[in-house]
């Protein structure tokens, strides 16, 4: 921002990279020879060129990335091109080590910047680094609180900050901070930290997130004041950076004497509502103070205005003292009455709309030059980006070393890339892993980098990342379908030390085995152990169980037995054959389960449904395994644990065959905040808890909220949802509102749902059939070699109203005495 030469510099760089990966690039990259490249260069003009060496292995992940990155750096007055070198080249930047890459940036032919090989690894940073360089006067990287006070005290009096904390350079928000330094950098100061301590030392809790702060210093004449502070709190983007600092130039506060449905200010164009403090002569004063005190609370989150009653030619009501006005056209004004500063805050907040302004914000920012990262993800990856990792506890394999290491031990092998956030949050849990395997298992840990090694990861069928897969001599490779954490992956590699299903061969050892006896080192990772009974000549059926024993190797014990006094574990256990015993050890109890003429896929079906819980918590994580049971919800929230005797009365109509229609489950708004929006969403505001709801989600969207004034006991809630069949209960119908994924990579849902064509859920295994590590060196199999389940088992049904209750209907009815 202060310096003179501002928009010369921007003009033009030269951002020339030079690396060993190289592939025929494809879109709008120019395709260039190093002296055609350098003669196009001239003072003012900005270009990225990407050496490449012919003979080099291909990178096409990182040509994506580049490529991608085209667009928004043609936006900011830099070209982009792909240099091919030859071996006969004399360029210092063509390179001469094959393992080199490495990344210039020049303003003409001048040389400004070299950046070490791993800060581009994807197009956000591309862009950032290229415009960081670019703005290097304009945004101010510190590292301490006293650098902060310096520039502070320096801009007393002359000019405004916009300081901003990223957890790393080169992520989504550090781009969006670059980029809206490049619109508003001649008129703020941008200062940036990537300091966890800085950030805690100006009172900021939340170290875990990026966060912008506004400094209002322009007006501050006191060197000994420190300068207001306004923090943006939502997320860093683009379009919310540009947003917040718009309403930062706004005025503080407006005086009008108008129609409040007719008043615009730029909050409104913004997608900000607008609050009216109405005053009147004898207390303008002290309604301005008001005024300006909420104002100052609001700003960057409504507009706030001081309304004249006094000189108003429209009515107000007499009682009302604020006035409040949605930024949707044709919404009518709101007239209230509130004595307290803190419920005016409280009232904007809760109808900020947030949901509206980031459907909109994805229409904007969904376009092939941006990226959106996961929280969570980016969390882990920055949170630990200090953390030297232990690799040396796995092996790292080579295109060389591969299939001689896999063939000589059985191993985990973990496919990753390193320029990708995912696989890194996920590296720091494999090492993990190996941290707590080291020295008690006989598994080799290794692991391949496809950013290094694409031509292997593509022999192996890795086609996403992060991908685990285990390699057992003579067997083929399982992958590992679970969730990506340390101790769903350990649970996998401990249940796979034992062949499943177990071939038990006597009713005393059938029973051990049920008691869990038989593998208790193994009842931590799985508390259920499966076992089918099928008599000596049911072979068909045999088959069936036996292959979906193999599918479900890794996430539940499973055995069989099928000698001929069968008949005295059917008897006990009240099971016809064929069938399944489901041992469940945490409740010391068994039930059986009918197997008639049911294939593979099916078996792995009915089991995967028995291991679910009764009345689970539902997290971010399990909500999708229970909302493919195609049922409505039926669920409790509640802040903190749930009391006794509301989940007593819950699981007794559970047993008692009551709840045959819904899935009962309870949420704590304290594990699961997101809940609170949910139950926004819902009532508009955050009703009294604990609350009992029925939610059908496939037949519009109906709420139904069970009685606040009455106790959830067996009798009450019988009876409220035999209203509920009857159609007697009053009910909210969400509106019809389609959520949709920032980008179409970000689709998880879809996602998981394809993988439920071939198996229930992501957090289930999937049956797959892989190819030999030795067979891809002479041909590369179908990677869809995927054992396909009917699409009818995992139809979503559509319910409406009159078939809610139709299979629980009969229970409704079963002992109308109680009622």
């Amino acid at each position: 921002m202060m310096s003179s030469s501002f928009n010369l510099f921007r003009v033009g760089i030269s951002f020339v990279m030079m690396c060993i990966f190289c592939k025929s690039a494809v879109g709008s990259l120019s395709e260039l020879s190093p002296q055609k490249y350098f003669s196009t260069l001239q003072p003012g003009k900005a270009s990225l060129a990407y050496f490449c060496q012919a003979d080099s292995p291909r990178n096409s992940v990182f040509l994506e990335e580049l490529n991608e990155a085209v667009k928004p750096l043609q936006d900011y007055g830099i070209s982009v091109a792909k240099v091919n070198c030859i071996k006969e080249e004399t360029s210092r930047y063509c390179g001469k080590e094959k393992d080199l890459m490495k990344a210039y940036l020049f303003r003409g032919n001048t040389l400004l910047r070299e950046f070490p090989p791993d800060t581009l690894f994807d197009v956000n940073a591309i862009v950032a680094h290229a415009l960081f360089a670019l703005l290097f006067n304009e945004v101010k990287y510190i590292s301490t609180l006293e650098d902060l006070q310096n520039i502070e005290s320096a801009l007393k009096g002359k000019a405004n900050i916009a300081f901003s904390y990223v957890r790393a350079i080169g992520t989504p928000e550090h781009r969006a901070v670059m980029e809206a330094a490049f619109v508003f950098g001649t008129t703020y100061q941008f200062v940036l930290t990537t300091e966890t301590a800085l950030l805690e030392s100006i009172g900021t809790e939340d170290i875990e997130n990026a966060h912008l702060y506004f400094f209002h210093c322009k007006q501050v004449l006191d060197l000994t004041e420190q300068c207001r502070r306004t923090l943006m709190e939502l997320p860093l983007t683009t379009l919310n950076i540009h947003r917040f600092i718009k309403t930062m130039e706004a005025p503080l506060l407006t005086e009008v004497a108008e129609d409040p449905q007719q008043v615009s200010t730029v909050h409104l164009q913004l997608g900000l509502p607008l609050v009216f403090i109405v005053s009147q002569q004898a207390t303008y004063e002290a309604d301005r103070r008001t005024a300006e005190w909420v104002a100052w609370r609001l700003l960057g989150k409504a507009g706030v205005l001081l309304l004249l009653r006094d000189s108003l030619e429209v009515d107000i009501p007499q009682h009302a003292n604020v006035v409040f006005r949605r930024a949707e056209e044709g919404v009518p004004v709101e007239f209230l009455v509130l004595h307290d500063v803190d419920l005016i805050i409280s009232r904007v907040e809760s109808n900020m709309h947030i949901e509206e302004i980031q459907e909109d914000e994805d229409e904007d920012m969904a376009s092939p030059d941006m990226d959106i990262q996961d929280d969570e993800v980016a969390e882990t990856v920055y949170r630990d980006r200090k953390r030297q990792l232990p690799l040396e506890l796995t092996v790292e394999l080579t295109e060389e070393t591969f299939n001689t290491t896999v063939v000589a031990s059985d191993s985990i092998v973990l496919f990753y890339a390193g320029w990708q956030a995912v696989s890194m949050a996920f590296l720091q849990s494999y090492i993990d892993l190996a941290i707590k395997l080291k020295g008690t298992s006989t598994m080799l840990l290794a692991r391949v980098n496809c950013a290094d090694w694409s031509d292997l990861c593509t022999k192996q069928n890795v086609t996403e990342f992060p991908v685990v897969k285990m390699y057992k001599e003579g067997e083929t490779p399982v992958s590992y379908t679970g969730m990506l954490g340390t101790e769903d992956l350990l649970k996998f590699i401990q249940l796979n030390r034992i062949s499943c299903p177990v071939n038990i061969t006597s009713a005393q050892e059938a029973e051990e085995y049920l008691s869990g006896e038989l593998h208790k080192d193994l009842i931590s990772y799985s508390s259920v152990s499966v076992l089918g009974l099928f008599s000596p000549n049911m072979t068909t059926a045999k088959e069936d169980f036996i292959e979906a024993g193999n599918c479900l190797k890794g996430y539940v014990i499973t055995g069989i037995y099928s000698e001929e006094d069968v008949l005295i574990l059917s008897n006990k256990y009240a099971a016809t054959l064929p069938a399944l015993l489901l041992a469940r050890h945490k409740e010391g109890k068994t039930e059986s389960i009918p197997l008639a003429n049911s294939p593979p896929q099916d078996i792995v079906q009915i089991i995967t449904n028995a291991l679910l819980e009764t009345f689970p918590e539902i997290t971010v994580e399990n909500l999708p395994i229970y909302l493919r049971l195609q049922k409505p919800l039926l669920i409790l929230f509640s802040e903190g644990s749930i009391n006794p005797q509301y989940k007593k009365a819950v699981l007794t109509l559970a047993k008692d065959k009551h709840l045959d229609s819904l899935t009962p489950c309870w949420l704590n708004l304290k594990n699961t905040p997101a809940g609170r929006g949910i139950l926004q969403a819902y009532f508009d505001a955050l009703p009294p808890l604990p609350l009992l709801v029925v939610v059908n989600l496939h037949s519009g969207g109906q709420v139904f909220a069970f009685p606040s004034d009455q106790a959830i006991t067996e009798q009450n809630l019988l009876l409220w949802l035999k209203k509920l069949e009857a159609g007697l209960e009053s009910h909210i119908i969400l509106p019809a509102q389609e959520w949709k994924p920032p980008l179409p990579a970000y689709d998880f849902l879809s996602m998981m749902d394809a993988a439920a064509s071939h198996h229930p859920t992501r957090k289930d295994p999937e049956c797959t059939k892989e190819t030999d590590a030795s067979e891809n060196d002479k041909k590369q199999e179908d990677k869809s070699a995927i054992r396909k389940e009917p699409i009818e088992t995992l139809r979503i049904k559509h319910w409406n109203r009159s078939n809610w209750f139709k299979e629980g209907g009969k229970s409704f009815r079963h002992d109308n005495k109680e009622l």
